[in-house]
């Protein structure tokens, strides 16, 4: 039973997103919610695919650039770019990331006839990131596996830069007075 599978019925509920031109979903049991773009501040050291971090809240939370993840070149902000917050497990952990999409599109319920396993050619993302290809509407939707879709160094990267972001600025040492020694 996958963790966005509802008791009973079988199905799954995914919330789907645009991203150069293709249609993407993830279990809609791991979207926290979905925010408007706004500002990414910057970390150096950052894999290329992670935009930097955002305040959700007072929280730090970091923004991972699926275009870049994908090998694809960045993608143009539009007044439909939004973040979808997720929560992926690092190290059995629950950590919050944010996905930046090119839009939302929808709430799909696919079935476990819906589901196909991913293919071994002809989609730009690592098969390893897929947890499969959903049917909706004769189309397929690729549905990503949110656990594998950054490497355990990146999320223990990320995680390190939003601690680290976080913290309060440390004081600076007090000069020392001259003749105290």
């Amino acid at each position: 039973m996958s963790e966005s599978t509802e008791p009973g019925g079988g199905r799954s509920s995914y919330l789907s997103f645009m991203l150069a031109g293709e249609e993407y979903a993830v279990g809609l049991l791991r979207v926290r919610e979905i925010i408007e773009h706004r500002p990414v501040t910057r970390v150096p050291g950052m894999p290329a695919a992670v935009q930097g971090v955002i305040n959700l809240r007072g929280s730090v939370v970091p923004v991972v650039d699926l275009a870049v993840k994908f090998g694809l070149p960045p993608r143009p902000i539009t007044r439909w770019s939004c973040f979808v917050i997720v929560e992926v497990a690092l190290d059995g952990q629950q950590t919050v990331l944010g996905l930046l999409t090119d839009t939302v599109r929808e709430v799909l319920e696919l079935g476990p006839a819906d589901i196909e396993p991913p293919p071994a050619f002809g989609t730009r993302v690592r098969l390893e990131f897929l947890r499969g290809m959903g049917r909706h509407n004769d189309a397929f939707i690729l549905l990503l596996d949110l656990d594998r879709l950054l490497s355990l160094e990146e999320l223990l990267k990320l995680t390190a830069a939003a601690d680290e972001a976080a913290a309060p600025a440390a004081p600076a040492p007090a000069p020392e007075a001259p003749g105290n020694g």
